[in-house]
């Protein structure tokens, strides 16, 4: 398995477990941050020390390559000498290195590509951790937001069905109870009505004594005569 797919499979399951084992969604994503984050340091570590072998590649392929063209230019000039023992000489000692410059450089090209592979890796997952580091805010807001909302319908359903809850309703029943008998005594008590009736009351008294007097004189009247 490759040094990629490790650092994929390694981020799932960091992920994964936290949220399974967390239930605070802003916990979550802290923690999801800071594991994406030590994932950048080890992906940044990993192309540091790619580029570092690169270089030294690249030092002992070109040291290689100029020993080798070295002893070949000294091979050049012992046959132009016409020294041909001292050419084969110098041919034998360049090969050591001639063939080294070739397998450096079959290496370098490999580790290039690899270093080209670790710097795209790394820049798409800084740009993924920027962007989940944008979006923290908004989804800390929204975790946060839905929390309380839960909290304070929780506290109204406690309101509503405890005993201060029923206080309360009793309280409201029997100041609204007062306050009609308070209203039907006043329309019963009304000054005018009582007034109205008190005046009916005196004039069938004065009725009746106006009668009384009628029949009493009435019956003190002497006899007519024959």
């Amino acid at each position: 398995m490759g040094l990629l797919d490790r650092i994929g499979r390694l981020v799932r399951a960091n992920v994964n477990s936290l949220i399974t084992q967390a239930e605070d969604p802003e916990k979550v994503l802290e923690a999801t941050l800071q594991s994406l984050q030590r994932e950048l340091t080890q992906v940044r570590q990993a192309v540091a020390q790619a580029i570092a072998i690169q270089k030294r590649t690249e030092r002992q392929y070109a040291a290689a390559q100029q020993t080798a063209a070295d002893w070949y230019r000294q091979a050049q000039l012992a046959v132009d000498r016409g020294e041909d023992g001292a050419a084969r000489d110098a041919l034998t000692r360049r090969q050591p290195f001639h063939q080294s410059a070739l397998a450096l450089g079959g290496q370098l090209n490999g580790q290039t590509q690899t270093v080209e592979q670790l710097r795209q890796t790394l820049r798409d997952l800084e740009q993924k951790f920027l962007e989940a580091r944008a979006k923290r805010d908004l989804y800390v807001a929204r975790a946060r937001s839905a929390a309380a909302s839960q909290r304070m319908n929780e506290l109204l359903d406690r309101t509503g069905g405890s005993a201060a809850g029923r206080a309360f309703e009793r309280l409201e029943a029997k100041v609204l109870d007062l306050e009609a008998r308070s209203s039907v005594g006043a329309l019963g008590s009304d000054p005018i009505e009582g007034q109205f009736a008190a005046l009916e009351g005196l004039t069938s008294v004065d009725a009746e004594l106006a009668n009384l007097k009628a029949a009493r004189t009435s019956n003190r009247r002497p006899p007519l005569g024959p």
